[in-house]
């Protein structure tokens, strides 16, 4: 029998868990349905920042889920930060420490050429963790845009997004627009150099992130998207579709 492809999830982190009222993992069954729905079986990281342990966890799994949550710390992108927008930002429950484990992730992702999906916050930290930036926050700094921060529509389709012709998501989704949820604050700012935006809302937001063509060959798989497919998946063909290409790509590399 042919075994299911384990995926690794980061969770988010809660400071205050139901059990003890400490410091505690959390995730969404979204992800882990939309997983289990395309024939993978998903397995949540602990809470370390240990490299050995994290290179360990990840050379027994498939490939490697990034999840959404709380800002990534802006110290990590940007020298100074102007009081207006530092207020803006909230950072992980444990102090910004899960910014420390995904980023040893991505790199243990790269060394050991495992498939990746980062969504919205992984979305973020993927391109923080390449070299990139990030708007601190969208209201702010890009008046006139989009409300990106739709909490109240998290599982509804708000707004559209365009995608590049040829991309990796123009392929697995079958076509060049794409109907998405929207509940962000922040974005991809300056690009990462192996990464290209092919993605983009009406607004100029980018909502997707793959490997440029000589970066291609890096990983068997990445995409990283801004918005949420795992809340959409159960009732969009397209979505699911990205779940499902996600999860093949380690059963085809193998």
């Amino acid at each position: 029998m042919k075994r299911p492809p384990l995926i690794l999830i980061s969770p988010n982190i809660e400071k205050k868990g139901e059990e003890f009222g400490d410091l505690s993992t959390s995730l969404s069954e979204t992800y882990q349905q939309a997983l289990m729905r395309c024939g993978g079986l998903p397995i949540a990281m602990p809470a370390t920042v240990s490299r050995p342990i994290i290179a360990q966890c990840l050379g027994r799994c498939d490939g490697v889920l990034l999840t959404g949550g709380e800002d990534v710390d802006p110290r990590l992108y940007r020298d100074r930060l102007p009081r207006r927008l530092r207020r803006t930002v909230t950072l992980t429950g444990d102090g910004g420490q899960r910014d420390m484990r995904e980023l040893v992730l991505i790199d243990e992702v790269f060394r050991q050429r495992k498939p990746l999906l980062a969504i919205c916050r992984g979305h973020q930290i993927l391109n923080v963790a390449l070299g990139g930036s990030l708007v601190v926050d969208i209201a702010a700094q890009l008046p006139g845009t989009l409300n990106h921060r739709r909490l109240d529509k998290r599982s509804q389709v708000v707004h559209e997004v365009r995608l590049t012709p040829g991309s990796l998501l123009a392929k697995i989704t079958g076509g060049l627009e794409l109907g998405v949820n929207s509940t962000h604050h922040q974005a991809a700012g300056r690009i990462g150099a192996p990464l290209k935006a092919t993605a983009l809302a009406s607004d100029g937001v980018v909502e997707a992130l793959e490997l440029k063509a000589g970066a291609g060959n890096w990983l068997p798989f990445l995409l990283s998207v801004q918005f949420h497919p795992e809340r959409l998946e159960n009732r969009s063909a397209a979505h699911q579709a990205i779940f499902a290409a996600f999860t093949q790509a380690r059963a085809r590399g193998r």
